[in-house]
């Protein structure tokens, strides 16, 4: 992803995903819960979760089986580029300060 250093594209379940240092920051989210065409994006918070869902629950919502983590589902069809483009540079951001995972590690030895 432009301007994202150390973005790998994987898959997570089957599901196309974007990683950094190991640590999953997106996918398609593939849940049967979830609608078609949604995004999962990881959040550094469920605050900020419960903040963009009350404030346009048209593009942001949740189903149970995301409830535990700090996720959001992001509607393709009605989030903003910029919107969208802000959401994920966040989380790229929150996974990139993480201790990579050992299989990163490995990779990046290579």
């Amino acid at each position: 992803m432009k301007g994202l250093e150390g973005v790998e594209e994987s898959t997570a379940y089957g599901s196309p995903c974007l990683k950094v240092n190991g640590h999953m920051f997106a996918c398609i989210a593939i849940n049967k819960e979830a609608e078609p065409n949604t995004l999962m994006i990881r959040l550094p918070s469920s605050e900020q979760r419960d903040d963009l869902i009350a404030e346009q629950p048209e593009v942001y919502y949740l189903k149970p089986h995301y409830e535990p983590y700090p996720c959001v589902l992001v509607r393709l069809g009605r989030v903003q580029p910029d919107a969208l483009r802000d959401l994920l540079r966040g989380a790229w951001k929150d996974a990139s300060t993480r201790r990579p995972r050992k299989a990163a590690k490995r990779k990046a030895a290579r």
